[in-house]
């Protein structure tokens, strides 16, 4: 996967340069987050932004659907994503997130996550959001993301 970083819109983000998630971003500094993903975002033409990755082999649990774990991971991904313009750059952590687990995710879907910030303005920002796989409601998610100061 070819990648540059940008700071388009989305802080210190890499945009992909092939394969299918071409033109989309994704961060890479969180070494968790890059070994369960890479998980991709950009901004819709209505200013939303858009989650997504591509269901592996390696995402499944014992039973053949995607680990509740990687589904959670994604989620916390998705938070910050939709929460880009509410954090204008800073860093923030998550001081909460729950979930409720919708449906199951088969290999190969394309896993998506569109969302809103219910409250923001502050350092404190509210955000809920759906995951989708191939279109099917696969886990609901709430969030609270707090900004904090480099010390």
């Amino acid at each position: 996967m070819t990648e540059t970083i940008t700071e388009y819109g989305y802080g210190n983000a890499v945009e992909c340069a092939d394969g299918e998630f071409t033109g989309w971003h994704h961060w890479n500094y969180d070494p968790f987050e890059t070994r369960s993903g890479p998980f991709f975002m950009r901004r819709e033409d209505d200013g939303s932004y858009l989650s997504a990755f591509r269901a592996e082999q390696r995402h499944m649990n014992g039973a053949g659907s995607m680990h509740g774990g990687c589904l959670m991971t994604f989620a916390d991904f998705a938070l910050f994503a939709i929460a880009t313009d509410e954090l204008g750059g800073a860093n923030a952590v998550t001081m909460n997130l729950s979930s409720d687990f919708l449906g199951a995710v088969p290999v190969g879907a394309l896993v998506e996550a569109r969302g809103e910030v219910t409250r923001g303005g502050g350092k404190t920002i509210f955000v809920r959001g759906l995951i989708t796989a191939d279109g099917n409601p696969a886990l609901s998610f709430t969030g609270i993301i707090r900004k904090f100061s480099k010390r």
